[in-house]
């Protein structure tokens, strides 16, 4: 479990490249629970990898630090670099 479960906040992580965001709409881009999406989200603010930002009644998610998405996109590209095509697993 603690596996699916790394592989989870990864994707999180990686959807948050594209900017703020809601538990929601998460949720919906990656086809998982909105109870799921938030437990997760939830952590990854705990760790301090993204903050949380209140709107009226709605809560917005980005990640933390520019230098963060920076760091992520460069391993993205690393490891699509090293598995060309390979598929991505679930």
């Amino acid at each position: 479990m603690k596996c699916k479960t790394g592989r989870t906040r990864c994707r999180i992580l990686v959807a948050l490249l594209d900017g703020v965001t809601y538990p929601g709409r998460l949720a919906e881009r990656l086809e998982l629970s909105r109870s799921n999406v938030s437990n997760h989200l939830s952590c990854l603010r705990g760790c301090g990898l993204v903050v949380a930002s209140y709107e009226g009644r709605q809560v917005r998610y980005e990640l933390s630090d520019p230098h963060l998405a920076r760091a992520l996109r460069e391993l993205a590209q690393v490891v699509l670099a090293v598995q060309p095509g390979a598929e991505c697993e679930d």
